[in-house]
Formats: C-alpha cells, sequence, structure tokens
C-alpha cells in the first residue's frame, strides 16, 4: 500500500491485516471470537441539517483527496475537516455576498444562509457530546481579540457564545502572557495532546479564532494485550517492526475490488471508527479516489474477521506542508476570505477583516484499550 494516512472519521492501514472467513475457519492464534456488530443511534436531524451533514461530509472527502495530492512524503497523518468548518463557521457568520457564498458551498451548506449554519453548527456542538456518556467528547471554540486594534461587534459576539459557545477574551497582543494564553486554552481543551497552536502572536493581528475537539473512547471490547505481536508492518518507504494487536471477531464488514473495510464501534456503539485495507494490486491512493463511507456502511454486513491494528501514535501539522491549510482550502474552492482585497467580512469586528493565516495541528493514540485523539484549528483575522 503506497501511504498509511489517518483521519479522525476513518483509519487506512498499509497491510494486509483484514480477512473475512467463515464459521469453519480455524484463526491461527486467537480462537475467541469477539462480536463487535454495532447498532449506532445518530444525532437527530432535520431534513435540512441532514442534508449539511451529507454535503460536509463530501468536503470531508474532498479535504482528504486534497490533502493526499499535496502530501506525497508516504507519512501517516491527521487532520479534520469538521475542525475547520466550525472556524470557518465563525467566519461565515460575519462574512456577506460572494465571500459567504463560498464558503457555504464547499462547506456543504448550499447557501443555506448564515442562521441555518449556526442552527447546525450549535445542534452538533451540544449533541455530539451527548450520544454516547461513556466516551469522552468535548467540542470548545474561542475568539482572542487584540483590544489595541479592534472590538468585536456586539450582535456577532453573541451569536458566536449562542451558537458555539465560544470563548471571548480581549488581550494585550503586545504582551508575552498572550501567547501563554491561547497556547494554555489549546493545551486545556485538549488534555495536554496539542500543547501550542501558536509560535509567536502577530500584534497586527485582529483577532485569532479557534476551535478544538478532544475525543477518547475505549473500545467496545478491548483487545487483549497478550495477543500484541511485533510483526512486519509495509509501508510506502519500506517494512517497519510494529506492535499489532489481534482480534478474531464478528463485526460489520464489507469489500470490492478496491478495498475491504471494517466498523469497530467503541463503549456502547454509537461512535465507531472506520478501518480501509486496500486489496492486492491497490493502493491508498486507489481508496481515496473512491471511498464512499456512507456507501460503504451501507454495503456492510456481519461477518467473522481475522483483525490486526497497529498499537500506533502519530501527529501532524498543517504549516509542514508546502501551502499550508490556506493553500489546501483555495485549492477546494475557498478563496474570498483570504484576500485582502476581495474578502466581505464586515460584521466580526469595527473593521473589516480577512483571514490572513490558518493552522491546524492534530494527534491520535491507539492501544489495546482506547483511542484517544485531539485537533486544534486557528484562524487569524487581518484588518
Amino acid at each position: 500500500m503506497k501511504k498509511f494516512f489517518i483521519f479522525l472519521a476513518a483509519v487506512v492501514l498499509s497491510c494486509g491485516l483484514l480477512s473475512c472467513s467463515s464459521d469453519d475457519d480455524d484463526p491461527d492464534t486467537v480462537k475467541k471470537v469477539v462480536d463487535m456488530l454495532a447498532d449506532p443511534e445518530p444525532i437527530q436531524l432535520t431534513d435540512a441539517q441532514k442534508q449539511f451533514a451529507n454535503d460536509n461530509n463530501t468536503f470531508t472527502l474532498n479535504f482528504l483527496k486534497t490533502v493526499n495530492e499535496a502530501d506525497r512524503s508516504g507519512k501517516s497523518f491527521i487532520y479534520s475537516p469538521l475542525s475547520i468548518t466550525y472556524v470557518l463557521g465563525m467566519v461565515n457568520a460575519a462574512s456577506t455576498g460572494e465571500t459567504e457564498k463560498e464558503l457555504e458551498q464547499t462547506l456543504g451548506f448550499h447557501e443555506g444562509g448564515i442562521q441555518a449554519v449556526n442552527d447546525y453548527c450549535k445542534k452538533l456542538i451540544e449533541g455530539l457530546p451527548k450520544v454516547d456518556r461513556k466516551v469522552k467528547l468535548s467540542i470548545a471554540n474561542a475568539l482572542f481579540v487584540n483590544k489595541n486594534k479592534a472590538t468585536l461587534k456586539s450582535e456577532y459576539q453573541k451569536d458566536m457564545q449562542t451558537y458555539y459557545n465560544a470563548e471571548v477574551k480581549n488581550l494585550d497582543f503586545n504582551s508575552s502572557s498572550t501567547l501563554k494564553t491561547i497556547n494554555g486554552w489549546a493545551q486545556e481543551k485538549t488534555n495536554n495532546m496539542i500543547p501550542t497552536i501558536l509560535d509567536r502572536i502577530d500584534p497586527d493581528v485582529v483577532t485569532y479564532l479557534l476551535n478544538a475537539i478532544y475525543f477518547k473512547a475505549n473500545w467496545n471490547k478491548k483487545f487483549d494485550p497478550n495477543n500484541t505481536k511485533t510483526e512486519t508492518f509495509t509501508t510506502p518507504n519500506g517494512t517497519k517492526q510494529l506492535p499489532l494487536m489481534h482480534q478474531n471477531v464478528l463485526i460489520n464488514y464489507m469489500k470490492n475490488e478496491t478495498y475491504s473495510s471494517v466498523l469497530i464501534p467503541y463503549d456502547n456503539s454509537y461512535w465507531s471508527i472506520m478501518v480501509y485495507l486496500p486489496e492486492k494490486g491497490k493502493t491508498a491512493d486507489d481508496i481515496i479516489n473512491t471511498f464512499n463511507p456512507s456507501n460503504d456502511i451501507k454495503a456492510m454486513s456481519p461477518c467473522q474477521v481475522d483483525l490486526k491494528l497497529p498499537r500506533f501514535e502519530t501527529n501532524s501539522d498543517t504549516q509542514n506542508m508546502k501551502d499550508g491549510l490556506i493553500g489546501l482550502l483555495e485549492k477546494m474552492g475557498i478563496r474570498r476570505v483570504f484576500d485582502s482585497e476581495l474578502a466581505e467580512i464586515p460584521n466580526m469586528c469595527n473593521t473589516s477583516v480577512f483571514i490572513s493565516m490558518m493552522r491546524q495541528k492534530a494527534g491520535i493514540k491507539v492501544n489495546e484499550e482506547e483511542t484517544e485523539t485531539a485537533v486544534v484549528t486557528l484562524g487569524s483575522g487581518y484588518a
């Protein structure tokens, strides 16, 4: 397989670790069959919000393809389009004209309007953490405003607090304590997984907009550490020795000519992670160019699978890519918001702004007991 890549919504493995069998098959090492069939209950959305969710998933897939095209290093990566959606949703709430239109179309909101986008984001922010009380999930937003440069418009600040539950602070961007405050917020909201999001404070920035998402959940059926063995793992850059967790499971599984996939549930089975494996002769690029998680879930059926999954940690930073996060989003069609002459964002501050910089840092840890992942996305408003 060409690349081992990680996404908050899915994990793709780079070696032949899945095989479906009948009840008559005899697994080599793990005899017990663990039932991993899940029956998730999605958050309740209106018909319009369901369409938003579906088309925002399209944004997610398009973002993954764009990252994959831009990053040809063969290294693992993890990013969250959902976190980007929240930051750009806050920007969208202050936008007008073609800038608003471009944001809503690209993010999958079909020019639904600021109110509809705000209502959708509010429902997810409030509803997702309640889906499974055993899962630790938090979604946090914040605006750190340069008190020497601008003030937020009262209606905009009210909307940010109402629809995004956003923390708003007016800070002195010439003070060294501001960098500690912003990085401290990122560290706190991600349980220390993302200790910094800024390297320095730009005193000319009007406001920093941030989103943080933290997720920690136990597997519905934990892996037995005694079954974890160091084995050869194939990557685009060769092979390496990695600890591979092992279970023989009854699980939702699908397979086509390009890839196979399983849906591994967490805790009460309301949250799951999808694992993709390319078929022989296929690559991660082939998966990215053809897969559709929604359709793949519909195609799944219960199957006994000999499952091996790496125990691993990895992290990513969009600053390490040639054109950064803004470059990726521009390739996807979001351009005006980043242009000082074309951006129409008059309703955020007492001065019009454009988004001069965006950055996302994310990390994930997977072991026999649980998955822990976190992301912080930052955008800077410049007058």
